[in-house]
């Protein structure tokens, strides 16, 4: 299982065009993902305080598009999608909310 953090609009938006384009597809060539073990860390770097988000978890064999694990320099080896997120592959959907210093949390299923 890979994750994912959208916000809800960019989530709603990706169900009724039947998939999911972050804007880095277009801007990197790639949909950013994490290792369950590096949601919190990607969270807090790059979404501290927002509400509004969601957690995709994905299972890398419904993938349709390419998946490479890829070094980020001082950061580790991270999953990237080189293609659109077909939706069928997001096993579960989970509401982010960041707690009141606004940092986040793994969801307690996970």
């Amino acid at each position: 299982m890979i994750f994912h953090i959208t916000e809800q609009g960019s989530w709603d938006a990706a169900r009724a065009a039947g998939v999911y384009r972050a804007l880095s597809l277009e801007t990197e060539g790639f949909i950013h993902f994490s290792e369950v073990g590096q949601v919190v860390t990607t969270a807090n770097r790059f979404y501290k305080g927002r509400s509004g988000l969601m957690l995709l978890a994905v299972e890398e064999n419904r993938l349709t598009s390419e998946l490479r694990y890829e070094d980020v320099s001082e950061h580790g080896v991270f999953p990237h999608l080189f293609g659109p997120l077909n939706l069928d592959a997001a096993a579960e959907i989970y509401s982010l909310k960041p707690q009141a210093d606004g940092t986040f949390t793994l969801p307690e299923v996970l």
